[in-house]
């Protein structure tokens, strides 16, 4: 069979804006073909498929909405992570 996915993630070392880097990785089979950073701003492509879809993502609306969701997604929700570590260890 064939294996799609997406994984989210946000690094932090404190919980300020700027110390705060979101990305979101598309994979197929195990392979990363494209991948959003908050700190380069933009799809970045991996594979030919991937360099194809940055290419359509970053010229479309995709590109805005991601770059929104530094703030909406990992700078909400730093604190909760924060908090639950901290508490755990």
């Amino acid at each position: 069979g064939f294996l799609h996915y997406a994984v989210n993630s946000c690094e932090f070392n404190s919980s300020k804006l700027n110390d705060i880097e979101y990305t979101q990785s598309y994979y197929y089979n195990k392979l990363e073909y494209v991948r959003f950073s908050s700190s380069v701003g933009k799809y970045v492509g991996y594979t030919e498929h991937g360099i194809k879809n940055a290419e359509r993502w970053n010229n479309g609306p995709e590109v805005i909405a991601r770059r929104a969701e530094k703030e909406s997604y990992c700078f909400r929700n730093v604190g909760v992570f924060t908090e639950s570590a901290l508490t755990k260890s």
